[in-house]
């Protein structure tokens, strides 16, 4: 009955029908059929809506707003400059300082399509005009996007929070040195593209002088509200003065304050939109994390997790071969479904499996989370590679190819921070958790 449930979603996934659609659908299966442990139409109405009827919910929405009014308030921009000031003129020192801007942008958004659109947008028509190529650059930015949901707030971290009962404060910290960890392999990467390929240094050095021009003081003060931000939201949850989702809240009136009073960047009429633009985001998520608590309450009553698990206990024993066959199903699974619904379809399934090897919850949440990050960046559907082959009027096919290089970077580091744990979890030992 479990194969049948998986089957009949696959098959419709393939066809095209929503995801959302596809999960009632399977949900219905056990009940048509009359299988032992099926719940009833009215325990399945009530699972939905249960699903739905949780205040950790409520973050998620509010740091899309969050992080829309940031972008829009002309952050990322003074971030890179700051960047850009130390390290701009050295060897891959401006590409160099579009990762770091993706990392601490990332503090701010929780997401990587924004992340890549708010930070692309600046940067890559900088970095063509000091002579980079253009598909690098994109290339780039889409896989240095994904930093955005590593880096706490992180929108996937709620999520895999709300389907397993994980700590969320406890996945935002573990998720700061795995995050800060691939960053630094990106920007390994990109000091070998350019040792090979060269750069144009007069160009490089002649925005070099213009950025240093007024010195480092007033660059700083530009950007000094927008370095403030995370330190803020993240230490109001580390320190247990605030709750994510009251963290979340706060992310809101700061955002505002600094885009309508600091930087004027933002006009009060521009907010309806904002709203919109968040509202729009966040409800097939809502809609997704109902119709997920009920198929997934569904697969535990029909023993699915159980099944699973002993299935794949069956071929692989130790804890690094399960681990391994997990990582290649999330590469491939990142590649065609977008990370909230696999977070909310498969964590509750897999998170016994890996529990039962050994696993730390939290360690295993940053897994999925870091692997699923990969599959923004990677063919057919690979949600920043489009956000960014629009940013330079070109194929996602085409920017996908100077892409693999730093794919391949992530994934090293995807697979240090899955056999390394104490990379997740130091931590959180030292703060006791």
């Amino acid at each position: 009955m479990a194969a049948l449930v998986f089957v009949v979603f696959l098959v419709m996934l393939a066809l095209s029908v929503p995801i959302a659609v596809s999960m009632i659908y399977s949900t219905l299966i056990p009940l048509m059929a009359g299988a032992p442990g099926a719940s009833n139409i009215q325990t399945l109405i009530q699972n939905t809506f249960s699903g739905a009827d949780s205040t950790p919910i409520i973050a998620i929405p509010l740091f899309i707003i969050g992080g829309v009014l940031m972008s829009e308030g002309g952050i990322s921009e003074r971030l890179f400059n700051v960047f850009a000031y130390f390290v701009g003129r050295r060897r891959a020192g401006m590409p160099i300082a579009v990762i770091m801007t993706c990392l601490f942008y990332g503090a701010i958004s929780g997401s990587g399509p924004a992340t890549t659109a708010a930070v692309g947008g600046m940067t890559i028509p900088l970095l063509i005009e000091l002579g980079y190529d253009k598909r690098f650059c994109a290339a780039m930015v889409a896989v240095a996007g994904g930093l955005g949901v590593i880096i706490p707030p992180s929108i996937p971290f709620v999520l895999y929070s709300l389907a397993t009962g994980v700590s969320t404060g406890s996945l935002f910290m573990a998720g700061v040195l795995p995050g800060i960890f691939i960053g630094i392999c990106l920007m390994v990467y990109a000091y070998i593209y350019c040792t090979i390929h060269g750069e144009n240094k007069e160009k490089i050095l002649a925005h070099d002088a213009k950025l240093r021009a007024n010195g480092f003081w007033p660059l700083f003060k530009e950007s000094f509200w927008a370095f403030l931000s995370p330190l803020i939201i993240l230490g109001g949850i580390y320190t247990g003065i605030v709750t994510p989702t009251e963290a979340a809240c706060i992310s809101i009136f700061y955002a505002l304050f600094v885009s309508l009073v600091i930087y004027k960047s933002v006009k009060p009429k521009d907010l309806w939109g904002f709203i919109g633009s968040a509202v729009r985001t966040y409800a097939p998520l809502c809609f997704l994390l109902a119709y997920a608590t009920a198929f997934g309450r569904m697969l535990a009553l029909i023993d699915a997790p159980a099944m699973f698990s002993a299935f794949i206990l069956t071929y692989f024993k130790s804890q690094w071969s399960v681990l391994l066959i997990i990582v290649v199903m999330f590469y491939f699974l990142g590649m065609v479904m977008d990370t909230g619904p696999a977070i909310l379809i498969m964590a509750p399934i897999l998170l016994p499996l890996v529990q039962q090897v050994g696993v730390n919850p939290v360690h295993f949440g940053v897994i999925m989370v870091t692997n699923l990050a990969i599959g923004l960046s990677t063919p057919p559907f690979g949600l920043d590679l489009f956000v960014a082959s629009g940013l330079i009027k070109d194929k996602p096919l085409a920017v996908s190819l100077p892409a693999w290089p730093f794919i391949i970077a992530f994934t090293f580091a995807l697979l240090v921070i899955v056999y390394v744990p104490q990379l997740s979890l130091s931590l959180l030992s030292l703060m006791g958790l």
